[in-house]
């Protein structure tokens, strides 16, 4: 990966945005992002795993029109095919959602792809295959993903240490434990619930926003 694609890279995990229309059904998912996009997101993930790969399409068009109007790349969550259809700027896999190097092939080398990470024997493989960045955690206890396993801070950092690449901490990140990832190296967060379960999107956003500028500076 270039120099120039990897600040590109580093600077759109700042505040990554992965989406979850079950906490605003009553409002377009496009509409949902475009709120976050305006409170500071700068990047999104779309992530609606009770969907066919069809309907996944269809809902990416409408978020993807949306975030190339704001210059906010679109990261399709395990369908490399839905991104190259849509011409989404990457894709995000998990440990057992497809192959980095087939995914490349496919989308080409400008494409932007995500791995997420639970240890650093996982981390150095994913960024030998030709990942972009890592998606590691979760680090707490997550509202949209209850079912994943936390690691801690330790491996977090010791992660982050034995890449290259850059590294967005997933997982449960609130308003309410982000300081707690003060003094840790990482591009940024990916968040959900802190994000889209909020009574006003781009004000709740705002104010996430705020305190992640002050954990990162």
């Amino acid at each position: 990966m270039n120099i120039d694609k990897k600040k590109m890279v580093t600077e759109m995990l700042k505040l990554y945005l992965v989406t979850d229309r079950r906490y605003h059904p009553e409002i377009p998912l496009a509409q949902q992002v475009l709120a976050a996009i305006d409170g500071g997101a700068t990047s999104v993930q779309l992530r609606e795993k009770d969907i066919s790969e069809t309907e996944c399409m269809h809902i990416g068009k409408s978020v993807h029109a949306v975030t190339s109007a704001r210059g906010i790349p679109l990261i399709i969550n395990d369908h490399p095919s839905v991104a190259k259809a849509i011409g989404a700027e990457g894709v995000h896999l998990g440990q057992d959602d497809g192959d980095v190097v087939a995914a490349r092939k496919l989308l080409g080398a400008n494409s932007i792809i995500g791995v997420t990470a639970k240890s650093v024997e996982q981390a150095i493989a994913a960024e030998k295959n030709g990942a972009d960045y890592l998606g590691v955690g979760a680090l707490f206890t997550s509202k949209s993903k209850t079912a994943a396993k936390r690691i801690s801070f330790d491996t977090f950092d010791s992660i982050v240490q034995s890449v290259n690449i850059p590294v967005v901490a997933i997982g449960g990140i609130s308003t309410d434990n982000i300081q707690q990832l003060s003094g840790h190296a990482m591009a940024g967060v990916a968040v959900v619930s802190a994000l889209l379960d909020q009574d006003d999107i781009l004000a709740g956003t705002r104010r996430f926003y705020n305190l992640l500028l002050e954990v990162l500076s």
